[in-house]
């Protein structure tokens, strides 16, 4: 398999850094008007690819750059033939430096401009939010709230200028309110809180136009983290030696299935052989051994009554332990078993509330954790609206205490690690729904049985599930999409 590097993929940084590159550029010889026209010039472009027959729209322009951009943009629908409303948060004479500048532009070509009014009516088939950017800090009020609410009523398509209005660009949240827009286009910088949080809901589709600004030329801004690539996985899964057997594949045993919750073990086993395991076994509750005989005669499955008849069984490269497991003795047997194995791990669902309540000092390298944010959360002794407001800042609080790689579930999953912070862009909301976790865990222990970096395979574990999901709602729909479904559609992605 291929080696961990983050050089194929597109970095993600905070507002602050943007901000520098933006700087840096503009002292570089780049004057800031004429990025501010690249800006909008990408914009309009963006604009026009998505909606060519639009004949008019509402411009929606904030006192700041982003509102410049706006202003710009005005200026070049109108120049296109497009009835255009420009609709300002600030007076003409209120406005300085290069906003000042493109909003003259705009009236110069002919568009007016009107002063936000609470009576005042959207009127284009198309709105573009040009009114915050991503300077917002705070949560938002007064006349800007009042304006999202205007163009989330509207339902009108809307194209979001860097960020739609309301999203903190560092961590995905809603500031109290945001524009749910059709399509973000974000300048320089790729930004981290497009991907992950409450974004995806708001985004739309994201058109990055770096501008010809080449980011990671300066070396002293770091990216904040970076966006996971499906193209890694033709990389990684290369044919197979035409000599292979299953003792070079991976032997990987899954823990779990306490009296009464088998499924969850089921559902990872049956993942971890359709990843391309060598072998699978399962320690379970004795009562689940046929009901797995039954659904996957591959896996091994072996009854026991507590951790130390699992401690008895075969050598394995890779330990799942979890699904199912639940948090009474036999779930706790089980658990301390796996914890005293030096094997790589993969810890998940109620071993990760044992860790938490049991555990809590344990501290390892060689172990994958796949909290989503209500565990998260019990690991970090915080709420989940705590783990939420800030989803990069808890991924990487939970690997610096917990070492190893962290894997934050949820929309934009965020995977944490000694390289740093990457983000899955991947994924859709069928995928809300018991027994997804489970299929991830079976995934990430035929990956990490096969691969020298636990990093790495968390980063192919994390994109194959959310583009098995992905390609089976495409297939089929979002609504009753089962985890059971992800296991053959996974197969043909590790099959290129």
């Amino acid at each position: 398999m291929s080696t961990l590097s983050t050089s194929s993929l597109r970095p993600l940084y905070t507002a602050a850094q943007v901000r520098e590159l933006d700087r840096r550029t503009i002292a570089g010889g780049i004057e800031s008007f004429a990025l501010m026209q690249r800006a909008a010039s990408s914009a309009w472009h963006s604009f026009r690819s998505r909606w060519p027959q639009a004949r008019s729209v509402t411009v929606l322009c904030g006192g700041g750059n982003n509102g410049g951009d706006g202003h710009v943009l005005a200026a070049l629908a109108m120049q296109s033939g497009l009835k255009v409303q420009r609709i300002s948060l600030k007076p003409l004479h209120a406005l300085q430096g290069d906003v000042a500048r493109a909003a003259e532009l705009a009236t110069a070509a002919g568009v007016g401009l009107d002063e936000w009014q609470p009576s005042t009516t959207l009127t284009g088939e198309v709105i573009v939010d040009a009114l915050l950017g991503t300077g917002l800090e705070g949560e938002v009020k007064g006349v800007v709230r009042h304006i999202i609410e205007a163009m989330n009523a509207s339902h009108q398509p809307v194209l979001a200028l860097d960020i739609p209005s309301g999203i903190s660009a560092d961590t995905g949240a809603v500031l109290g309110l945001a524009v749910e827009a059709a399509c973000t286009v974000t300048f320089i910088g790729d930004k981290i809180g497009l991907h992950t949080g409450d974004a995806p809901a708001y985004t739309g589709e994201i058109d990055f136009r770096p501008l010809g600004v080449k980011a990671q030329a300066f070396f002293d801004i770091p990216p904040n983290a970076w966006r996971l690539d499906d193209d890694l996985l033709a990389e990684a899964f290369t044919p197979r030696s035409r000599i292979s057997h299953k003792g070079d594949l991976g032997h990987v045993l899954v823990m779990g299935g306490a009296p009464g919750f088998g499924g969850a073990a089921l559902l990872a086993s049956q993942a971890a052989a359709r990843l391309g395991a060598g072998k699978v076994s399962l320690a379970t509750s004795p009562e689940h051994v046929a009901a797995s005989l039954v659904r996957c005669p591959e896996v091994m499955a072996h009854g026991v009554r507590g951790g130390a008849e699992a401690s008895m069984l075969p050598s394995t490269d890779v330990v799942v332990v979890g699904p199912g497991l639940g948090q009474d003795a036999w779930g706790q047997a089980i658990l301390q078993s796996a914890l005293q194995s030096e094997l790589p791990l993969v810890v998940d669902a109620d071993a990760l509330n044992l860790l938490a309540s049991r555990w809590s000092e344990v501290r390892r390298d060689n172990w994958v954790l796949t909290p989503h944010p209500g565990e998260a959360a019990r690991l970090l002794g915080c709420s989940v609206a705590d783990v939420q407001a800030d989803r990069p800042a808890a991924a990487r609080a939970l690997q610096r205490e917990r070492g190893g790689v962290v894997i934050l579930k949820g929309a934009g999953s965020l995977v944490a690690g000694p390289s740093g912070l990457v983000v899955c862009p991947y994924g859709n909301p069928g995928m809300a729904s018991g027994g997804m976790g489970d299929v991830l865990s079976g995934m990430l222990g035929t990956l990490i049985a096969q691969n020298d970096s636990l990093e790495l395979a968390a980063w192919l574990g994390v994109i194959v599930h959310a583009q098995a999901g992905d390609d089976a709602a495409k297939n089929a729909g979002e609504r009753g999409l089962l985890a059971s479904d992800l296991a053959s559609y996974a197969r043909v992605l590790i099959n290129p």
